[in-house]
């Protein structure tokens, strides 16, 4: 080395700066963590406590349903004074149970526990980053979401029960403290819980963004990030964009309720007596709430989406079909799902041409989305298939995404949602493309990324063995329950022993509540599973599904940082899987195409010329400071 090259590598000297120069205490590190892989396992682990109780409450009202007659005694040590000396579960209970479920599920499971996992796990280690852009905004997040959760949990032991509204809590039922006992103290802590979880999402979404755009490593340019990286994006620009209206339509009903506001109500009579406010609108409330609601089917579904495709991927061993279009469906669909919210209110009154717009949009998002069903099954269309369990429940997405889709396209049409709405058939249709397709993407990148997020490995039998449990139970509740819905049975009512064209289904009603308790005890095998195997697991090796994206060159249990040195330069994209002549089936994404020259395409031995260049990129590494 020459003097002047010397003075010159002096000067761009880079010195390693430790985030702690002493080790942290128990409470920094795992509770108080600022690192982006603990505070994922934070949000895992208050996800997977949420949705047991979440699928209890499913089943405790499913028993009511199907099994109306059956005496609930045997709940009384749980429920207390909400199951009658008779057995019989309370009414306004059932109400209670019907409205915390759907909320328990859709944000606390589906978006907090799906997308704060794997957005906090994934995107520092597929970019190539040390952490998150601010690792306490990170801590941050997930505190609020507890604190939300801690509420929500609070209101579960009022005397007057939890919030009662369904869990759209449309006003005015929820708008009057005095309308009805789920009305009370349980809504405002409700709204309360809701404005913090919102906080929340605000805080990892805006974090999620800036980590990707700012800290991508050496080489990573968008056309070279995974779709697991594409699907977190788009999906925390959906929660900034709406989640605040939310927020906004959270603190009006807050008002109205205890601030003599009228947003949302006028012209109300409460046992003959005449309310004082005028001039609000409840259907108000509904346009704020869908406005959120419709992009919160994609901010649950896109993360599943994006971890089925790399799942898919790796195990066909084949490149995802249609990378572009696949980046491109999902841009069209976080567009679409702005655009459509009123498809949720065509029995509001809406302008008949009004309800046509939002039908044509509405019918539009099955042009995207078909694009992504395609293309999955184009990958797996003669793949060197593993099925892994991570694998199992990728493909079982796919198969609920079209045969939910499919019931999408009836309900988006306004003559026939007119007579569908508000039947079990919207209940059917709802959770098979949102609840279980989505429960089956965080299934999958459960198993996929374990060793990753553990060290250790699942048991691979009893993964599969859950898959085909829960893969089954989930269809034989929620087909059948079509055919329930079109028959004409209404949501949300406590029993159908009322009504005579009701009784030619009870039987049906029945087996739809025995499949859905067979399905929920599927579930105790994936939490021995997930358990044991965090203690007891088979120690994992580095990559255990030959994977090509970075978090797989890290080490099996990595620190504070990812990687022990530098970080890994990237030259390629993340789905070489079975390139002609390549001496292995897959080549990570931080291999030069140098090193690859018998299985090179022409216009990659081009790119060899770029490499030097990618090396001595500058770039954002957070751990490190220039001298």
């Amino acid at each position: 080395m020459s003097a002047i090259e010397g003075l010159d590598s002096a000067h761009q000297h880079v010195v390693e700066h430790e985030h702690h120069h002493e080790e942290p205490n128990f409470w920094k590190k795992y509770i108080f963590s600022e690192d982006h892989k603990v505070i994922a396992k934070q949000y895992l682990i208050t996800g997977i406590l949420w949705a047991v109780i979440g699928i209890s409450m499913s089943v405790i009202f499913r028993i009511q349903l199907g099994l109306p007659d059956s005496n609930l005694s045997w709940l009384k040590p749980v429920l207390g004074g909400w199951i009658s000396d008779t057995g019989k579960l309370d009414p306004n209970f059932y109400l209670a149970l019907v409205t915390m479920h759907g909320t328990i599920m859709v944000f606390f499971v589906l978006t907090a526990g799906l997308s704060g996992t794997f957005s906090n796990f994934l995107i520092p280690l597929q970019i190539g980053a040390r952490d998150m852009a601010s690792g306490f905004m990170n801590m941050l997040s997930y505190w609020f979401f507890f604190l939300a959760s801690v509420i929500m949990f609070a209101s579960l032991f009022l005397q007057q029960g939890p919030a009662a509204g369904g869990w759209v809590i449309y006003p005015p039922l929820s708008a009057l403290p005095q309308a009805h006992p789920g009305s009370g103290m349980g809504m405002t802590l409700w709204l309360m819980s809701m404005a913090f979880f919102i906080v929340s999402q605000l805080l990892g979404g805006i974090n999620y963004i800036t980590t990707v755009i700012n800290l991508r490593t050496r080489g990573m340019s968008f056309d070279r990030l995974p779709l697991t990286i594409w699907s977190f994006l788009i999906t925390a620009v959906l929660g900034l964009i709406s989640f605040p209206v939310l927020l906004s339509s959270v603190l009006l009903l807050i008002f109205d309720r205890h601030f003599g506001t009228s947003f949302y109500l006028s012209d109300i009579y409460i046992n003959g007596e005449a309310l004082p406010n005028v001039g609000g609108s409840p259907i108000l409330f509904q346009h704020l709430f869908w406005f959120l609601g419709h992009p919160e089917v994609y901010i649950v579904l896109l993360p599943a989406l994006g971890i089925t495709s790399e799942v898919i991927a790796t195990n066909s061993r084949k490149p995802i079909f249609g990378y572009r279009a696949m980046i491109a469906s999902m841009l069209g669909i976080a567009f679409l799902a702005f655009i459509v919210w009123a498809h949720h209110m065509f029995v509001t009154g809406m302008n008949p041409f009004l309800g046509s717009v939002f039908m044509f949009l509405t019918l539009i998002i099955a042009v995207p989305s078909a694009v992504k069903g395609f293309n999955y099954i184009t990958t797996l269309w003669r793949g060197n298939i593993v099925f892994t369990p991570g694998m199992l429940f990728s493909i079982g997405l796919v198969s609920l995404f079209v045969s939910g889709g499919l019931t999408g396209i009836i309900l988006g049409n306004s003559a026939l949602d007119i007579q569908l709405h508000d039947t079990y058939f919207v209940v059917a249709h709802f959770h098979l493309v949102m609840g279980a397709a989505s429960a089956f993407g965080l299934f999958a990148g459960v198993y996929h990324w374990f060793p990753k997020m553990f060290g250790r490995m699942m048991n691979t039998s009893l993964g599969q063995l859950h898959f085909w449990l829960t893969f089954l139970g989930v269809y034989l509740v929620f087909i059948p329950m079509h055919y329930v819905g079109i028959a004409g049975f209404p949501r949300r009512y406590y029993q159908f022993t009322s009504y005579d064209f009701t009784h030619k289904f009870m039987d049906m009603n029945m087996f739809i509540s025995v499949a859905a308790i067979f399905a929920f005890l599927a579930q105790f095998i994936f939490l021995w599973n997930f358990f044991y195997s965090i203690f007891k697991g088979k120690k994992a090796p580095q990559n255990p599904w030959r994977s090509n994206t970075l978090e797989w060159t890290a080490p099996v249990n990595p620190g504070h940082g990812n990687w022990e040195g530098d970080l890994p330069a990237v030259y390629r994209w993340s789905y070489d899987y079975s390139k002609p002549g390549a001496k292995e089936d897959f080549i990570p994404q931080n291999v030069p195409y140098s090193q690859t020259l018998e299985s090179n395409f022409p216009h990659e031995n081009e790119l060899i010329a770029t490499e030097k260049a990618i090396e001595s990129q500058n770039f954002n590494d957070q751990f490190k400071v220039s001298h």
